[in-house]
């Protein structure tokens, strides 16, 4: 990594997580000395929401998602779901994107719990719709499900994707977006999808904590090693793919040129 790369952006992640209590600031500040401009906080339930917009409005460079983890709805009763739609509702002009949200198949293997699923996916759907805000979709094992589910909708993002090379380019045809986490340096069949994405529609992101191309905790700081290693794949230069990767992120979720 002889080649210094500025203006990244991390375009999904999870700061406000407790893996990041003891040393929150600290990391922000590892990320913006490696080269990274932005960051997008994707909420998943009521308070890592709330925590999301209080990161965006502490700090200019980080942005707010509201989502709704499909993880969660095997535990979320119905006034808990109304209370979760009606905050992404009230708060949508403080964020940048609906989501995550979404269908998790590899996780979920009850039929009554998937159609939950579908059915609270289509509510947040409407939402991203209503808002004219990009939708930030959570699936796996249920890729082309997603996909289908959102063919009315103009801007879509794939966060951490991991689908079929087929469902990826028919995302890609409709102008979605595909954002490849930095499990990629760890996958060959993630390794295969930087190969073939369309520049032009990816994003790249860290998912942290989550996902981390080395042992331990993940940060956003390593998004780097994603942009670094997408590079070599694609035989062109670090700053190449962070500035194309930072311009589709500022498109797609309209965040403003870094000063």
């Amino acid at each position: 990594m002889s080649e210094t790369v500025s203006g990244a952006i991390d375009s999904h992640c999870h700061l406000d997580f407790k893996q990041f209590n003891k040393d929150r600031e600290e990391v922000i500040k590892r990320a913006r000395d490696s080269g990274v401009a932005q960051m997008i906080n994707s909420g998943v339930d009521l308070a890592t929401n709330r925590r999301s917009l209080e990161l965006a409005e502490s700090y200019d460079f980080i942005y707010a998602t509201l989502g709704l983890s499909p993880n969660s709805l095997d535990e979320l009763r119905e006034p808990e779901l109304k209370a979760l739609l009606a905050q992404m509702q009230d708060n949508a002009e403080k964020a940048v994107g609906i989501g995550e949200a979404g269908l998790d198949y590899y996780r979920c293997k009850d039929p009554s719990i998937r159609e939950r699923q579908f059915q609270v996916f289509s509510q947040v759907i409407d939402l991203a719709k209503s808002s004219g805000l990009p939708l930030v979709i959570h699936s796996r094992d249920a890729e082309q499900k997603a996909l289908d589910m959102v063919k009315d909708l103009d801007r879509v993002v794939f966060h951490c994707y991991g689908g079929s090379l087929g469902t990826m380019k028919e995302a890609l045809d409709r102008g979605f977006y595909i954002s490849l986490a930095t499990n990629l340096c760890r996958s060959a069949h993630h390794q295969i999808l930087a190969k073939n994405v369309s520049l032009d529609h990816l994003l790249v992101e860290t998912d942290s904590p989550f996902l981390s191309p080395r042992h331990g905790r993940n940060e956003p700081a390593n998004v780097l090693d994603s942009i670094y290693l997408i590079a070599r794949i694609r035989e062109t230069s670090p700053s190449e793919i962070a500035k194309i990767t930072a311009g589709n992120a500022r498109r797609v979720f309209g965040l403003p040129q870094p000063p």
